[in-house]
């Protein structure tokens, strides 16, 4: 009889360098939930972060990974956590730790076990957090590290705001990602701008609910889905209207579903982001393992805590180094 699988689920927070603000709200710490499954000679962990615009908290996930605390200490495996829970941050913190667990055990690292392509360096976007247009405009100066700039707005200004960055970092690619706080009469005029202010994605421009106004829409830049694209088969709800997704594990439910997804996308025609939400180095180098099969790469959010992971990633200004395997994998 095999040994049965050990299971901890905790909390932890990591406090950010500076508060930072998008559509949806602002914060200024990251609450994550962490788990680690292991035998007596191997461990596996995972980290997802609870995100309240999909009903998330840390207390919720924590309840849903306990509810399967039985099946995961009987041994279940990816693809049974699959319909076990449902696709979103609790699902994506026990899918990153089986897969550690099953690399570990089998004595190679998830890529390959993955069967993706090998690590390599790779250029991250850095975000610019939603505020006025000169304290943008400042962090634009700030990181003059990064040739490509994830630039967040919202709301009334946000044509200042950009111009603003534009005028700070000429040299820099631009994703602007609205975070569904545009309304129909904004694009337009963001659109205009779009290709002099070189800007290659616009992000979510709309509500989830609203994304049939995009299919009416002529965009000379990629418009990407984000809060529309959790999991693969939301490709058929989406294709009409965006040209690439934005695929983060915490939405799809950890690094199993997130393959498909990626995949099906690429299938389907569209382009791929790989993003993650703010939180430390554990929850974005399952991520990184997807960057050989983005066409832009957005994991920057350990960039944004005051303190990381005893064993964190590397970046080299906005290159993103292969995580080690003490980092996770």
């Amino acid at each position: 009889m095999s040994a049965r699988t050990t299971v901890t689920v905790t909390e932890q927070v990591w406090p950010l360098k500076a508060v930072f603000r998008i559509a949806h709200g602002a914060r200024s710490e990251a609450r994550v939930v962490t788990v680690e499954l292991g035998d007596s000679n191997h461990r596996g962990r995972g980290e997802c972060v609870p995100y309240a615009r999909y009903g998330e908290s840390p207390a919720s996930v924590i309840a849903q990974i306990e509810a399967i605390r039985t099946d995961l200490e009987a041994g279940a495996g990816r693809e049974a956590v699959q319909s076990l829970l449902p696709p979103g941050a609790a699902r994506n913190a026990v899918d990153c730790a089986l897969w550690e667990l099953d690399a570990r055990r089998a004595g190679v690292p998830v890529w390959q076990l993955a069967g993706l392509p090998g690590p390599a360096p790779v250029t991250t976007a850095y975000t610019i957090a939603l505020d006025a247009p000169e304290v943008m405009a400042d962090a634009a100066r700030a990181a003059g590290a990064y040739p490509l700039l994830k630039v967040k707005i919202g709301g009334a200004g946000d044509l200042d705001r950009i111009a603003a960055i534009v005028a700070a970092r000429p040299d820099a690619r631009l994703i602007v990602d609205a975070n569904e706080g545009l309304d129909a009469d904004s694009l337009p005029h963001l659109l205009d701008q779009a290709r002099d202010w070189r800007i290659e994605v616009i992000e979510q421009p709309f509500g989830a609910s609203k994304d049939s106004r995009l299919s009416r829409i002529a965009a000379p830049v990629a418009i990407c889905a984000d809060e529309s694209f959790h999991v693969a088969a939301d490709l058929e709800t989406v294709i009409a209207g965006y040209d690439a997704v934005n695929v983060k594990l915490d939405k799809t439910g950890g690094l199993t579903e997130a393959i498909r997804a990626v995949r099906a996308a690429r299938d389907a025609g569209l382009k791929v982001m790989v993003g993650c939400m703010v939180g430390s180095s554990l929850g974005a180098a399952p991520a990184a393992l997807l960057a050989g099969l983005a066409d832009w790469v957005d994991l920057d959010g350990p960039l944004l805590l005051a303190a990381d992971q005893p064993v964190p990633l590397v970046y080299h200004g906005a290159m993103l180094q292969p995580a080690s395997p003490q980092t996770w994998g």
